[in-house]
């Protein structure tokens, strides 16, 4: 037999990674070994053995990782970036207390500057644990999308609403002509993209809710909001409007293939049925609700009854931290314990979560997931590392012994945001000393 044919060209790309593992979350959740990646134009051209794509390509740039694994950069898919301004403010704490008596009257501070400083920050805390996209709802969100674009990041920006008086929050009318600017401020972006978010069925009216779930649909956008947080949400729902609060959100037209739920702790059957039957997906937050002691949200029965469910981390203030390494181990193991099945919510579908299901959810569904046509966003962990040792399962290891520490590159639409500890897209020392001073101004007292 003939030896093949060396080829006489190659084909130009503008990056070449290469990698001990590639673990591609495609549709056959394929684990390659010894593995490379062509990335042009930002996207993924070509994905297969190393030694092939490097016979064939001739990149640019080559990034060789000959001991680390690439993953498709992870999605956040409920937060409010900001609030790493109030980290450690109050811990140990009920959700009502929390809020009331200490976030609500350090937002009531809030300055569009030190919402951008703040969201720069959570930037860089993602981008240093794999997030490559991230649901953000809060204030000021002009400033939320100076900090995101800045930084490189994807992100779903929703306007936050609320029919709260407080001096942090603006009101209906004037956060949804807000939201309908920041959607015109953003039309064509690649990276970025708008969305509603009325706060909670307990701090928006029923004509408020009404009027987001309009804005939605008129303009295409995600309408995401806090849902069935806790027992006692469901409970003044129901005395306040006949209803618990899922058929409650479906009376007001407010569930769909277009809607996000946060958190979905407090749910019974018939929501399942609802959610399942509407196409309305969930965002699992499982450490801030156990830090409030919200509950355990029914994520593995939400997932057999057909219902997508991301991941997200909810904001700094009541996690503390934003990483969704950590996220996708305790939600499988919270399931696990919960229904007393150690089968329930195995390895790879809690990294499902926090990829593809999250970039499904939030609407995004080419995000989550390496291979051809896909965007290049992924991120990469040190396989030196002696917890990534011996690398039997490698979707084992990035759930069940990865903590996010190992990531050693994060990239997003082919561009490198982080590597080897260095933030390439901020100035992250005067970052930390802005930061630091604004912290200090909003929590004074």
């Amino acid at each position: 037999m003939n030896a093949p044919i060396a080829p006489t060209h190659t084909l130009p790309c503008d990056v070449l990674i290469t990698a001990a593992v590639v673990v591609t979350q495609n549709d056959a959740r394929a684990v390659l070994r010894d593995a490379a990646l062509a990335i042009t134009g930002g996207v993924i051209t070509a994905i297969g053995p190393r030694a092939e794509l490097a016979a064939r390509y001739t990149p640019v740039e080559t990034i060789a990782l000959p001991e680390a694994m690439l993953l498709p950069g992870l999605v956040n898919t409920h937060t409010h970036a900001a609030m790493t301004l109030f980290r450690g403010l109050c811990d140990d704490a009920p959700l009502s207390v929390w809020l009331s008596e200490h976030i609500w009257p350090a937002e009531a501070k809030l300055t569009p500057e030190a919402v951008r400083l703040g969201t720069q920050l959570a930037c860089a805390e993602m981008l240093a644990s794999g997030t490559t996209c991230f649901l953000d709802a809060y204030l000021f969100v002009d400033a939320v999308a100076d900090a995101a674009q800045a930084a490189g990041l994807r992100a779903v920006l929703c306007q936050g609403v609320f029919d709260i008086e407080n001096a942090g929050f603006k009101t209906a009318d004037a956060a949804l002509a807000s939201a309908g600017a920041l959607a015109d401020r953003l039309a064509g972006e690649a990276l970025l993209r708008p969305a509603i978010f009325p706060h909670a069925v307990y701090t928006c009216r029923r004509a408020t809710l009404e009027r987001c779930a309009a804005f939605a649909k008129e303009r295409g956008t995600l309408l995401s909001t806090h849902a069935a947080e806790t027992a006692r949400e469901n409970d003044d729902c129901l005395a306040a409007n006949g209803q618990r609060v899922i058929p409650y959100l479906h009376s007001l037209g407010m569930l769909g293939p277009q809607t996000l739920l946060a958190h979905g702790v407090a749910l019974d059957a018939a929501d399942l049925t609802l959610l399942a039957a509407t196409g309305t997906a969930v965002s699992h937050c499982p450490k801030s609700n156990m830090k409030l002691a919200s509950g355990i949200a029914p994520v593995h029965a939400l997932r057999t009854a057909g219902v997508t469910v991301g991941l997200g981390t909810d904001g700094a203030a009541s996690n503390n931290a934003l990483n969704l390494f950590s996220e996708m181990e305790t939600a499988a193991l919270l399931q696990k314990v919960a229904s007393n099945d150690p089968t329930a919510l195995k390895a790879g579908a809690a990294l499902d979560m926090a990829t593809r299901d999250g970039a499904q959810a939030l609407g995004w569904p080419e995000l989550g997931r390496l291979e051809v046509g896909a965007p290049a966003d992924l991120c990469a962990l040190d396989l030196t590392r002696p917890q990534l040792h011996p690398c039997f399962d490698p979707i084992s290891d990035a759930v069940y012994a990865a903590n996010g520490g190992e990531v050693v590159l994060t990239m997003v639409a082919g561009h490198v945001l982080f590597r080897d500890g260095a933030f390439l897209t901020m100035d992250y020392a005067a970052l930390r000393r802005n930061f630091a001073q604004a912290a200090s101004h909003l929590t004074a007292r």
